[in-house]
């Protein structure tokens, strides 16, 4: 972990730069949708890499992007305590492409998660509007799930696998999200 910490790449996106990964990973999914086809790849980005997701939607070929728990940049300043690792100049081409092709974006975070506060989906909410769907999943003292209030991992390791569960419903909204960017539309234009 300490070499993680001092990486020159850790650093870049602890302080609020996008990681030069964010270039490989447009690649990558340029190269995944030239490869399968397809109106375009999903990507959900977790924890450290959550903000990747948005990222990507640089490129033209993401069209279905999950923001679970994104914590970067960490919160070592009042203001990045609101933002995303994504590059600042990419914010308003990212928003041109969400309403000019009717994509949305979902962030998933528990209340209580001090990783992800809640100021960073009401950055995503002013930035976005109604094309951002923030999940944010009750995780505070006494919640009607159990739910500790360390949660953090959405759709991993604090996931319950029941209907009436909220990360499940989460769940569900990130499959539909799939399903009506990357199948419905396929599907449509056959």
């Amino acid at each position: 972990m300490s070499k993680l910490c001092v990486s020159k790449e850790f650093n870049r996106f602890a302080f609020r730069e996008e990681a030069p990964i964010a270039d490989w990973l447009r690649a990558l999914a340029r190269d995944a949708h030239r490869s399968c086809g397809g109106p375009g790849v999903g990507a959900i980005g977790m924890c450290f890499s959550g903000g990747f997701a948005l990222a990507m939607m640089a490129d033209e070929s993401v069209i279905a992007p999950v923001l679970s728990q994104p914590s970067m940049p960490f919160m070592l300043s009042k203001k990045l305590r609101h933002d995303i690792d994504v590059n600042p100049s990419d914010i308003p081409k990212i928003k041109a492409r969400m309403e000019r092709d009717d994509i949305c974006l979902i962030g998933l975070r528990f209340s209580g998660d001090k990783m992800v506060p809640e100021n960073r989906f009401r950055y995503l909410t002013e930035n976005f509007g109604d094309k951002f769907i923030g999940i944010s999943i009750d995780s505070s003292k006494g919640n009607s799930h159990n739910i500790k209030a360390s949660a953090h991992s959405v759709l991993t390791r604090d996931y319950v696998d029941e209907e009436d569960h909220p990360t499940y419903q989460a769940f569900q909204q990130v499959l539909a999200l799939f399903k009506k960017q990357l199948l419905l539309v396929h599907t449509s234009s056959n």
